[in-house]
């Protein structure tokens, strides 16, 4: 059963997330402030953490610092403010993903399940054609120099380094994706977050190396990939 770490200040929100999480087959501890949640990180190991940004006595952001310091695990932050500026901060930390109140009980409970798959299959450093991916550190780099990404376009990248060998359809990228306003990627959407992506990271957006068209079926990493 994997264990999940729910750092939350608001008791009724904690409640039905334990309620919902638990209908689910995990495992819930909940710490209700920065405090609570270091005292709990000392004695136990978890599998994934969900993080309030705002709490009474100090904030999320430091909770994960905590965390990345003792424990491998995915982070998850729950925050009140569709504000993109905290997402990146956030993401920056080495949080891998972000959750915006209020949140669709299926929305939350999908990035937790594709945030475990991408722990349970990605390295902590993924690389493919000049191309790093630090799940630890959130940091992506090409040829040394770091490319800033979107937390949409982050996210996009991190199901094609959970998944190196495998061509991912268009309805598993849209079942997986939501963009910063939380609002579901439609199709058109979609394309337009891979062209995007492409031109940030290939070194020749019209002709990609890196994330690869297979028609009719969907996209794969090229064959540079290594897991």
């Amino acid at each position: 059963m994997k264990r999940i770490f729910l750092v939350e200040d608001d008791y009724e929100i904690a409640k039905n997330l334990t309620r919902l999480l638990g209908a689910e087959g995990f495992a819930v501890t909940h710490a209700g402030s920065q405090g609570e949640a270091e005292g709990l990180l000392e004695r136990n190991r978890f599998d994934l953490a969900l993080v309030d940004i705002s709490l009474p006595d100090g904030n999320g952001y430091a909770v994960c610092t905590e965390i990345r310091q003792t424990q491998e695990i995915p982070v998850i932050f729950l925050t009140a403010s569709g504000d993109e500026a905290s997402v990146v901060t956030g993401l920056a930390m080495g949080a891998d993903d972000y959750v915006t109140k209020p949140f669709r009980p299926r929305e939350l409970v999908a990035r937790i399940k594709a945030a475990l798959r991408r722990q349970d299959r990605a390295p902590a450093v993924f690389e493919t054609g000049g191309l790093s991916v630090d799940t630890g550190s959130g940091t992506v780099t090409k040829e040394g120099r770091e490319v800033f990404l979107s937390a949409l376009e982050y996210r996009l990248l991190l199901v094609f380094v959970g998944s190196p060998k495998s061509v991912i359809t268009r309805d598993r990228l849209l079942g997986e994706l939501w963009d910063a306003a939380g609002e579901y990627v439609n199709d058109n959407t979609l394309s337009v977050y891979i062209k995007r992506l492409r031109e940030k990271i290939e070194d020749d957006p019209a002709n990609p190396r890196i994330i690869l068209t297979v028609r009719g079926m969907g996209y794969r990493l090229g064959n540079s990939g290594k897991d």
